[in-house]
């Protein structure tokens, strides 16, 4: 079962602004990459539930990091129907991320008192999900429905909504500074952090370096705002 409240997911998201979306096949890939994502700063983590078998993965992954990383949350994404959120709670995700509004899958959430974040392309979707019990909605993909200039016009008529875009995020300061300033809950990135070398493994190196001055840009961004 999860660790932690789904309160306590949202308020992190929020404190640190950017989750790492990650998915591979590879076990100890998956270990080395948390691991840089921990020291990095994250403390949301989104594992994409793509390829046979990424149940066994997560629930691997999961105890790696309730062992070896303290306060990092560990969530799936990806999931489009109740059973495979179902599975992913068995196996102690703390949040479930989906690229579509499913009724179902928010009531299962909810009697686990877990975390949902639905997929939303529209103002009605958003609204929707939010009625359903979603405290975060996720737009995907977020550079495609509309960019930041879309984050801000929802924003306008409800700015109650909590918004994390995944899709289109990079993590420049450029980047960033437009969503932000839009006013998102936080980010998801992944292709932009997460570079392959020439061999096809993970260039730990520049995940940690690319990933800590994001962290640090958006933690800058906030005390401004303050």
């Amino acid at each position: 079962m999860a660790n932690y409240t789904r309160i306590t997911v949202v308020e992190t998201m929020k404190k640190t602004g950017i989750v790492p979306v990650f998915y591979s096949n590879n076990l100890e890939v998956c270990k080395e990459v948390l691991k840089t994502c921990y020291e990095a700063g994250a403390r949301v983590f989104e594992f994409t539930n793509r390829g046979d078998y990424a149940h066994e993965i997560f629930g691997e992954l999961n105890k790696y990091a309730l062992k070896n990383l303290d306060g990092m949350i560990m969530g799936v994404g990806s999931v489009i129907d109740a059973g495979t959120a179902s599975l992913y709670l068995q196996l102690g995700a703390n949040f479930i991320v989906s690229p579509i509004v499913n009724p179902e899958m928010g009531k299962t959430c909810n009697r686990r008192k877990v975390a949902w974040m639905p997929g939303c392309g529209s103002v009605t979707e958003i609204s929707y999900a939010e009625e359903l019990g979603a405290e975060v909605v996720k737009i995907f993909p977020g550079g495609t429905v509309g960019g930041p200039s879309f984050i801000k016009a929802v924003k306008g008529p409800m700015p109650w909504s909590s918004i994390m875009p995944t899709g289109g995020v990079d993590t420049t300061e450029e980047s960033l500074k437009q969503w932000f300033d839009a006013g998102v809950h936080c980010v998801g990135v992944g292709s932009k952090v997460f570079i392959k070398n020439k061999d096809g493994s993970y260039n730990l190196d520049t995940l940690k370096e690319k990933l800590e001055g994001a962290l640090k840009y958006v933690q800058r961004a906030k005390t401004k705002d303050q």
